[in-house]
């Protein structure tokens, strides 16, 4: 994860751990999900107030019916 904070490709990251596909890598990628925040604060529209979701407690008495 290191690696991958720096900047490293991720194909270069797959070639050193021994993957034989870079796809196997990909799954280190799910993982991180302070990396996944950040990819996703970079997506924010400009007009967008920043933050996170936070659901209803409608939705979630729904959601915990199911």
């Amino acid at each position: 994860m290191r690696l991958l904070r720096a900047g490293v490709d991720t194909a270069v990251i797959a070639l050193w751990l021994g993957h034989e596909q870079v796809e196997t890598t990909q799954v280190y990628l799910q993982a991180d999900l302070d990396l996944k925040e950040r990819a996703q604060a970079r997506t924010t529209p400009v007009a967008a107030k920043p933050g996170r979701y936070r659901p209803s407690d409608k939705l979630l008495a729904f959601l915990e019916a199911l």
